[in-house]
């Protein structure tokens, strides 16, 4: 008989690549937001997309090639492209509910409604 063999997923050097990937995943995103709510991107336009100021930033602080560059550019283009498409989705997606929310209160509700919905938002920005 042949000892029982261990998922690999339970491998130590397996669980702590993951680990590691996870948290450049998250330390990536907590960069790409903090900097997207402390400066937002310019409006794409000829000479500047949405990642010009955090793209010369890594490339003069990281060192990069133009290799390096290039493909940065692109990874960035993409995610500037998803976040704004996934964006505009959220503001469709509360927008709705706040249509479907205000279609069952009545007038007085819908005031008060309003003054929570304000109160809500100045807590988020």
């Amino acid at each position: 008989m042949t000892p029982a063999h261990s998922p690999g997923w339970q491998n130590p050097r397996i669980l702590l690549t993951l680990a590691v990937v996870f948290l450049c995943g998250v330390m990536v995103g907590i960069i790409v937001h903090h900097w997207m709510h402390v400066a937002p991107p310019p409006p794409p336009g000829p000479t500047a997309g949405p990642g010009a100021a955090l793209l010369t930033r890594l490339k003069t602080e990281l060192d990069l090639t133009p290799g390096q560059t290039e493909q940065l550019k692109t990874v960035l283009d993409d995610f500037f492209t998803y976040y704004y498409t996934l964006q505009a989705q959220l503001d469709d997606v509360r927008a709705s509910g706040k249509q479907r929310i205000e279609r069952i209160l009545d007038d007085g509700q819908k005031k008060k409604f309003e003054r929570i919905m304000t109160e809500q938002d100045k807590r988020l920005h």
